[in-house]
């Protein structure tokens, strides 16, 4: 039976993150970035094929699951969440490292390897470049405002799904058995930053800026999207493709926007052919 991850604690900017490490025997360190409102599970069930490749840190960033809170709510900028990451990365010892990232993760892992390009070997980017729909990005703001907390882990299963339909509610159910508190008044509850509902500035913030980080990117860099993503369209994937030399994109039938776990298995074949056509190998 495989072992399951250790969970650790490390410094970032001036917060503590917590953070999984999948272990293996891998040698390569790689950094998992969550989107807004998940948390460090978002890869489950990725992570224990992946760490015989890299050894995996998964990671929530602030604000998110068991990772502190900012005493401001507008401390939860990308400037911050990348000073984190970089603060992590330097207390860990960590070098030519591979960054994946999905939606916002997505966004800080772009703007760290843009500024860190002795640091990052190779990121991947999973459904996100610098530019979003606007529609889809109001549909997980909608999400996010919604219910925090329900009755029941079942309540919480139909509730979720009816966003995720992509995947199974099995899978739903694994993921949500490890990412939901208990309030004092006996309902689950979400494991982020309750203010997040109202608003957050480390998604939409500075545009301008993230499409300067993308044009940085030297690496190389797998672009994973999910075919039927509200969040980034098909035209906006091919055109970041097309307008970075270092970006390859690959798309996944019967994915939505959390392409690692609507599709597990077909987003590890796309990492896995990424790696290895990049050398990076146990």
């Amino acid at each position: 039976m495989t072992e399951g991850p250790t969970s650790r604690r490390v410094r970032g900017h001036g917060l503590e993150l917590h953070y999984l490490d999948w272990g293996g025997p891998a040698r390569t360190p790689a950094i998992a970035l969550h989107g807004f409102a998940l948390n460090c599970h978002s890869w489950d069930e990725v992570a224990p094929r992946l760490r015989s490749r890299v050894r995996l840190l998964a990671f929530d960033q602030r604000g998110h699951g068991l990772s502190d809170r900012a005493d401001k709510v507008e401390d939860y900028t990308r400037e911050n969440m990348v000073a984190d990451v970089e603060c992590a990365a330097r207390a860990l010892g960590l070098d030519r490292l591979v960054v994946i990232g999905h939606s916002m993760g997505g966004m800080n892992a772009m703007t760290f390897a843009s500024r860190n390009p002795a640091l990052v070997r190779a990121l991947v980017l999973v459904d996100v470049g610098p530019e979003v729909s606007v529609d889809g990005a109001r549909e997980v703001g909608q999400f996010v405002a919604g219910p925090y907390e329900l009755d029941t882990l079942d309540d919480w299963v139909e509730h979720t799904h009816r966003y995720y339909p992509w995947r199974s509610k099995e899978r739903i159910r694994a993921r949500l058995e490890v990412s939901l508190r208990t309030t004092a008044g006996g309902k689950l509850a979400k494991q982020y930053d309750e203010r997040f509902r109202a608003g957050f500035g480390g998604v939409a913030e500075a545009r301008d800026s993230l499409a300067e980080a993308a044009r940085a990117l030297r690496c190389p860099t797998l672009l994973v999207h999910g075919a039927a993503s509200p969040v980034l369209t098909r035209e906006m994937a091919e055109r970041f493709a097309a307008s970075v030399p270092s970006v390859e994109l690959v798309t996944i039938p019967g994915a939505g926007h959390s392409v690692a776990g609507d599709a597990p298995e077909a987003f590890l074949e796309a990492v896995e052919a990424f790696l290895d056509a990049n050398s990076i190998s146990a």
